[in-house]
């Protein structure tokens, strides 16, 4: 969605005024500034999978937070970039292994962070659960749903926390747009939802393999390119469904308050044709919730201009969160004034780190409310959060923001989406 420049300032101005009285943006403002270091000392954390985005979470990693004592990868060019993210964030080394049960046994962790290949989730993070350590682990939450109770049973019977890496979740521009303007119900009723992630380029990567010799088929990847493109193969992944709508689902279910009874779908591999690619580059998926309400998910790969963002339409507003960065109101009638909301960053400190599906940004960044634009956007502000967070629930026992249950709405949303789209019918969700 493109906005010009005066519909962008009047709809950050609406925004702003809706949730000025509300306690939300102040409290998040202090929740987002610098925090000081979580009781009991920081956790001792490992993480599982070093690809583009363990990275980002790696290099969101605070050290009053958590302790990084380990680093896995199957494939050693991930974990020399996982060395020069520590190094650029001034933290230790740490030591390297390529078997996660290995890492467990000889070092001494709290939690591991899980950043692997969707079809690896459930048991890996079972095994960990099983061990006795915490888990944030990467959406999706599992390749199918019985991986997913797998993971929420474990959780339970184990008694350790289980995190799922929705960030929105801890993204001051989506806890204040929920409590400054859904909670008080500033949109009326809401009977649809728009979910756009749009591209123009192929979600295929290039890479040399770490060695000539290199040979993943030990990890179950009969390819080097099976292993470095595995969102394109079935086996492993769920496509755009699961990378990028299941991210966009799990907040549609948080804002309206309930998870879709059903989906029709279509899509297919239309333009990325000669690329060996079995996972479709183009989804359509309509999502049906209780009480007459529809959110349309669209995922393309052959046209950027509306790049991504969630909008919420109902009888009295729309609300619009682009790049999840910045947030837009617009009143259906009436006088628009206010001032702008945005996040921005202090510049050059911390971390910066290129991400998969997330976006490269300046880190140490600050909520702050302006009248004029500040500074470059902070895009990992949310990564830290999340992080900072599982860490301090760990310590003090206090309720993660998604958990395994918000998660798994979601994730068998988006997985009926694929079943409706493969079927070419109306598929119940259970």
């Amino acid at each position: 969605m493109n906005l010009t420049p005066e519909q962008q300032e009047l709809g950050r101005r609406n925004f702003l005024k809706a949730v000025a009285s509300t306690p939300a943006l102040a409290a998040l403002g202090m929740a987002a500034a610098a925090r000081g270091p979580v009781r009991g000392g920081p956790v001792r954390v490992g993480f599982a999978g070093l690809g583009g985005q363990g990275r980002v979470l790696l290099g969101a990693t605070d050290p009053a937070y958590a302790q990084v004592r380990a680093l896995c990868d199957i494939n050693p060019s991930r974990l020399q970039k996982a060395d020069e993210v520590l190094a650029k964030a001034g933290m230790p080394p740490a030591r390297h292994y390529d078997d996660w049960k290995t890492m467990i046994e000889k070092e001494d962790l709290e939690a591991v962070i899980v950043a692997l290949p969707l079809w690896l989730h459930a048991d890996v993070t079972v095994g960990l659960l099983q061990a006795g350590k915490h888990v944030l682990c990467e959406k999706m939450m599992a390749w199918d749903a019985d991986g997913c109770r797998r993971m929420a049973e474990a959780a339970q019977k184990s008694g350790r926390l289980l995190e799922i890496g929705y960030q929105r979740f801890y993204n001051p521009v989506y806890q204040t747009a929920y409590e400054g303007i859904i909670k008080p119900g500033t949109l009326g009723d809401i009977f649809h939802a728009r979910l756009v992630w749009h591209k123009n380029a192929t979600w295929r990567r290039k890479e040399e393999p770490p060695s000539p010799d290199f040979d993943p088929s030990r990890w179950g990847y009969p390819t080097f390119d099976h292993l470095l493109n595995w969102r394109l193969f079935w086996k492993y992944s769920q496509g755009l469904s699961a990378e990028l709508g299941s991210h966009q689902v799990n907040v549609a279910n948080w804002f309206l308050g309930s998870t879709p009874e059903a989906v029709l779908g279509s899509g297919g591999v239309h333009r990325w044709t000669n690329e060996g690619r079995e996972v479709p580059d183009h989804v359509y998926l309509t999502f049906e919730y209780p009480h007459g309400r529809t959110a349309v998910f669209t995922s393309i790969e052959s046209n950027a201009y509306d790049h991504y963002y969630e909008a919420y339409y109902g009888t009295k507003a729309t609300l619009i969160l682009r790049g999840e960065t910045e947030a837009y109101l617009f009143d259906e009638g009436g006088e628009n004034r206010a001032t702008q909301i945005e996040v921005t960053a202090a510049r050059g400190k911390g971390p910066v780190t290129d991400a998969s599906e997330s976006r490269a940004a300046d880190a140490a960044g600050r909520w702050v409310a302006t009248s004029a634009q500040q500074g470059g956007v902070d895009r990992l502000l949310s990564y830290r959060n999340e992080v900072a967070e599982f860490c301090a629930s760990i310590r003090t026992g206090k309720p993660l923001r998604c958990g395994p249950q918000k998660a798994i709405g979601s994730a068998l949303a988006c997985l009926a989406g694929n079943r409706a789209i493969e079927t070419k019918t109306r598929v119940t969700i259970p």
